[in-house]
């Protein structure tokens, strides 16, 4: 006959396994963020040469709902189309692997620092009081300041092989040599070209976001009806559509600034003047009327400035 602590002993073995470790969850994260980066990635290497303003495609012209006849640029489709009749359908990953390390490292430092801001504060207050928003804002605020840190390199890796397909280049390989190549010319400060826009865009974006979310689950939704608890629950992603668009200028002029006199034709007249700073390159989309070029992959149409010149 076994004895109590064989009869229990499996048991409490299996509970064990059967809770899953931060490692696990990680892991688990990571995949799924790989995996997920692997299918988008078409989609933002075609965002990114919209935003570069490479238009290798003439436009249609088409007409609106109203009748009025438009000019339209190429949609995703077509200019997906474009780059596998150049590049083949290997073309399409161009500049994905500094973004799925971007992925791992970011699922890391997530971790990590979320640990420690769970140790740092504690959550005391009502569930839907300002102060509870405010801490919760400010500690997911410190967590994404600190991935961008640390996966801002990637990035610039990333969207500077993507932009070789305007010029053609080849000068960024793989990532040890455009490593090497970055830190001989630039230094280390060409790891971080483009940063604070993207820094400012992503903390602009967080309080928004979580601010409005608040505000209208506080004093909009009403607690007799019926579903407020549904409607409060879908508040944070509405909102989050509704800014990423207002913070979309933010990212545009990061990612030109990651280009910019890099020494690739995306970057370099006459397809982009050389711009000082982050700032300058702000005006310049802003008195061209560009400052949210790239933000829709279909019905694009030809900006009047361009129809104009």
């Amino acid at each position: 006959m076994e004895s109590p602590e064989n009869l229990h002993g499996p048991a409490v073995g299996v509970g064990q396994d059967a809770t899953p470790t931060t490692v696990d969850v990680d892991t688990a994260v990571f995949l799924l963020g790989a995996g997920v980066t692997t299918l988008t990635h078409p989609l933002l290497y075609v965002k990114l040469l919209i935003q570069v303003g490479h238009e290798p495609l003439p436009p249609t012209v088409g007409t609106t709902m109203f009748g009025r006849r438009v000019l339209y640029l190429p949609g995703f489709f077509s200019y997906a189309q474009h780059i596998v009749k150049v590049d083949g359908k290997r073309g399409l990953l161009r500049g994905l692997s500094p973004r799925i390390v971007s992925s791992a490292i970011s699922t890391v430092v997530r971790s990590k620092v979320k640990q420690q801001v769970d140790v740092l504060f504690k959550n005391g207050e009502q569930q839907n009081s300002l102060r509870k928003v405010v801490k919760e804002t400010s500690h997911e605020m410190i967590i994404q300041c600190l991935s961008r840190v640390a996966t801002h390199p990637f990035h610039v890796m990333s969207v500077r092989c993507m932009a070789q397909f305007v010029g053609r280049e080849v000068k960024y390989g793989g990532m040890l040599s455009c490593m090497v190549k970055i830190f001989k010319e630039e230094g280390v400060a060409g790891f971080y070209v483009g940063l604070i826009p993207h820094v400012l865009g992503e903390v602009l974006f967080l309080w928004c976001c979580n601010l409005l979310a608040h505000f209208i689950n506080t004093y909009a939704v009403d607690e007799s009806l019926s579903q407020a608890s549904a409607v409060r629950s879908y508040t944070k992603f509405v909102m989050g559509i509704a800014v990423s668009v207002l913070t979309y200028p933010f990212m545009l002029v990061a990612d030109l600034m990651v280009v910019n006199n890099c020494g690739l034709a995306a970057g370099l007249p006459p397809l982009s003047p050389v711009f000082s700073s982050w700032l300058h390159c702000w005006n310049h989309l802003s008195n061209k009327g560009h400052l949210f070029r790239g933000s829709s992959f279909f019905f694009r149409r030809v900006p009047l400035t361009s129809i104009e010149d």
